[in-house]
């Protein structure tokens, strides 16, 4: 069985780092990604991360140069570290897991985490 179980602060400052540990599946050969969804609103992809090395990194330009996704197959853990956070970043935050190479859109991913909220004060 399948499991992808973030973890995050919750209440957020400035700067902080999500996680994501998976089990159940072949890590290392699996692209990785964050995705977000605010109250009313999309869902939205906030990074992508290739298989492997992780050499390949997708961020849509609401969050380019504040956040940042790595990956440690050692670990089989994701991270998120979100920078210059602002009360727009405030959603439910999801990993999610899909069998390509490095996966853009969300039709590809087929494993998801539970969700994190992550609350930015103003």
């Amino acid at each position: 069985q399948v499991q992808l179980q973030e973890s995050g602060p919750g209440l957020v400052k400035p700067s902080q780092t999500l996680s994501c540990t998976a089990s159940g599946l072949t890590f290392t050969r699996s692209a990785m990604g964050w995705f977000r969804q605010a109250p009313g609103k999309e869902q939205e992809l906030v990074a992508a991360i290739s298989d492997w090395t992780g050499t390949n990194t997708y961020y849509p330009d609401s969050v380019k140069g504040r956040f940042t996704i790595s990956r440690d197959n050692a670990k089989n853990t994701v991270y998120l570290q979100m920078n210059s956070l602002k009360p727009e970043d405030t959603a439910v935050y999801y990993c999610a897991a899909s069998p390509a190479v490095i996966a853009i859109g969300r039709e590809l991913y087929n494993q998801w985490g539970q969700g994190t909220q992550v609350t930015v004060s103003s």
